[in-house]
């Protein structure tokens, strides 16, 4: 019987298990930390498209519960005048509005609804090496000594994949955006978002996007331009350290950003911001990638977890309907490396937007009022309109 193991338990990890499941194959999910990873302050949108992805293996009705809805987006210049409104993608067409959560949230969330379905999830499960026995099974040996033994494995580890790295030890590793992303949550914030609304602030000096749940919290994140930190660094810095920065990256504009971040007490978190634009080997004949393991994302877009999504459901297929891996494998890639390459390539782009010159932000902000003004489904809707058949067999 086949039964496949996946290393990581965090987005992409326990929806693939569930929809392998649903599929009829067994799968157990090992993840790395003791009780999952926790990213204080650090929150998400998930877009119609991933939200459609859960939905087409009846798992997006505890995700639905655990986050708010948004609606509409607001662009606004640094110097406070109001660029555009418009519904948000994925609101207008099937009721998916995009959905913001923490992380850590959702992480728990999807490992929940994993284990009420029968998945079993261990923890403290640090991938060391894999090997392959003669009869075609293969072994995930893990650094508490422990081993397990299936028919497959799904590296679903993340930016910093041990699974890709022993899939081909030359791939590329995750590539610095010249970008750090700050996010916080407050309950102080004075100039509240109007509800189910998003609002995008373009300062002088950097990027500053936030949204209000039912409770009144605020979330907000910031993208600054900036070299990378150091892990020692990063791991070293408080929240009143990137609260003063973010404070000081907007201090000069006449927007309320530097305000919501100023009132934000120790629920604030930065990072460096990565992508991977390319990961030439997804597979071998017994392994596959799923997520940031194979085509880690730049914030921007805010589509990392629901390209993991859709990367666990559209593979679970793969595997139910071809027979043995490796067919499923390259039909799995030859499903998804277009779109997430594309995905990243998008993200990036919009990472490599410095604020520039006051002549520079002028500009900016006039083509952002042109496109504001526009339909956005014919230029958007290969992203957020993407949708799963779970029903239709793959060929």
């Amino acid at each position: 019987m086949a039964h496949v193991l996946i290393i990581g338990g965090g987005i992409a990890g326990p929806v693939t298990a569930m929809a392998l499941r649903r599929a009829g194959i067994d799968a157990t999910v090992y993840e790395a930390f003791p009780a999952g990873a926790d990213d204080v302050g650090s929150f998400l949108t998930l877009f119609a498209n991933g939200l459609a992805a859960l939905r087409a293996i009846d798992a997006d009705g505890p995700v639905r519960e655990a986050s708010c809805v948004a609606e509409t987006v607001e662009f606004i210049s640094d110097t406070g005048r109001l660029l555009g409104r418009r519904p948000l993608s994925g609101s207008w067409d099937d009721g998916l509005g995009p959905r913001t959560l923490r992380r850590s949230e959702l992480c728990r969330t999807l490992r929940a609804e994993a284990a009420r379905r029968g998945v079993r999830v261990e923890h403290a499960k640090r991938l060391v090496d894999l090997t392959v026995r003669p009869r075609g099974t293969v072994v995930a040996r893990f650094a508490d000594g422990t081993r397990a033994e299936g028919t497959a494995v799904v590296g679903a580890d993340g930016l910093r994949s041990r699974t890709r790295t022993l899939l081909d030890p030359g791939a590329p590793p995750p590539r610095h955006t010249g970008q750090l992303t700050v996010c916080g949550r407050t309950r102080d914030a004075h100039a509240p978002v109007p509800d189910r609304t998003y609002r995008m602030y373009y300062g002088q000096r950097a990027f500053f996007g936030c949204t209000r749940a039912p409770d009144g919290t605020t979330y907000w994140f910031a993208n600054m331009p900036g070299p990378e930190l150091p892990r020692a660094a990063l791991a070293a810095a408080t929240p009143d350290q990137w609260r003063h920065r973010v404070t000081e990256a907007f201090a000069g504009d006449r927007t309320p950003a530097a305000a919501i971040a100023a009132a934000t007490g120790d629920d604030i978190v930065g990072i460096n911001a990565y992508d991977i634009p390319t990961t030439p080997v997804w597979h071998n004949a017994h392994t596959v990638l799923v997520g940031d393991a194979a085509h880690a994302t730049a914030p921007n877009a805010a589509q990392g977890a629901s390209m993991a999504i859709e990367d666990g459901v559209v593979l679970a297929r793969c595997l139910r309907d071809l027979p043995g891996n490796e067919q499923a494998f390259e039909a799995y890639e030859g499903l998804r490396r277009e779109r997430v390459e594309r995905v990243v390539a998008l993200s990036a782009a919009m990472a490599g937007r410095a604020p520039g010159t006051a002549e520079e932000r002028r500009t900016r902000d006039a083509e952002v009022e042109r496109r504001m003004a526009e339909d956005p489904r014919p230029r958007m809707n290969w992203l957020t309109g993407y949708r799963i058949d779970w029903a239709a067999p793959v060929h």
